[in-house]
């Protein structure tokens, strides 16, 4: 098919990969503008773009995509299908409209759950069992088309955001390969009225721990929250990062919320956190055995 991909971050990096690889015609590639990155502040391609240049492939990078000049240009390509996966701006309806079949979009949640800007991280943080990809047939409203295809899988007791991050990237990858080479046999279902939730984008003020809270939550948070912005606690006047992380065995009954019972365990509203990965200001993330060779855990962290 003769496809525009629309895409930004590294998550949307092995959709295009794959549909080069199945043999279809990139006609262009849309990403966000370059933005400044580094120590020097240089503007610095998304992956996306980074990506499609190495493949050869023209690039367009539009502020947005509003002005008319700008939607008669989309029009013009001739598109049979757009792929869109987390290209981070608003399609007016012209832009959906413009490709024979309008445009799908790979969506990293079991639609109608964890619709908007954080599926993979809300569905950590709230302990879902399982989720998956869409593959969405777009329209006006905030990822409430209908779905063409979905595939699930499973959430472990050790995902964090980033590794559930890069299996479903990976799954969506195949999914929508999948769903356009038997597009006719997979016509869009509406997304069912019941179960409908919302992923808001993650709010720095949600990283702070609070230690009073059960183990349970604290450890999804944590898990859900690495590797970014990364959970954090302060430990004599530094901030931590914490990056992994279990519940601990035993519990940790009539102690203090915060109190290190041993090792990196910390005591929590009830039971208790035992951290497995961690990162110092400046400093890189590093197993927890290895952050505490430089740091003396006072007897309760904030």
């Amino acid at each position: 098919m003769r496809i525009i991909f629309m895409g930004t971050p590294d998550f949307s990096v092995p959709a295009l990969d794959a549909l080069c690889d199945a043999g279809h015609e990139i006609l262009c590639v849309y990403s966000q503008p370059p933005r400044p990155a580094g120590r020097g502040k240089k503007d610095r391609p998304s992956p996306v773009q980074a990506r499609a240049q190495a493949l050869g492939l023209p690039v367009r990078h539009p502020a947005s995509l509003r002005a008319a000049p700008e939607q008669e240009a989309f029009a013009a390509l001739g598109a049979d299908i757009a792929v869109v996966v987390a290209y981070g701006l608003i399609l007016p309806r012209a832009v959906l409209d413009a490709p024979r079949h309008g445009c799908l979009n790979i969506h990293a949640s079991l639609l109608p759950r964890w619709r908007g800007a954080a599926p993979i991280q809300r569905a950590v943080m709230a302990g879902d069992a399982r989720t998956g990809v869409c593959i969405m047939q777009m329209e006006a409203g905030l990822d409430t088309g209908p779905v063409r295809l979905c595939r699930e899988v499973e959430i472990g007791p050790g995902d964090t955001a980033g590794t559930l991050h890069d299996r479903l990237s990976d799954l969506g990858a195949r999914a929508v390969v999948e769903t356009l080479g038997q597009l006719d046999a997979l016509p869009p279902r509406p997304q069912p009225e019941d179960g409908v939730s919302y992923a808001s984008k993650i709010d720095k003020a949600e990283a702070r721990i609070d230690w009073s809270r059960p183990a349970l939550e604290v450890d999804r948070q944590i898990r859900g929250l690495s590797p970014f912005p990364g959970a954090w606690c302060e430990i004599a006047g530094e901030r931590v990062k914490l990056l992994g992380s279990r519940v601990a065995p035993g519990g940790a009954e009539g102690r203090e919320p915060g109190t290190v019972l041993g090792a990196f365990t910390v005591a929590c509203g009830t039971g208790a956190v035992e951290i497995t990965q961690a990162q110092r200001q400046g400093r890189r993330a590093m197993p927890a055995r290895d952050v505490l060779r430089g740091l003396d855990l006072p007897e309760r962290i904030g």
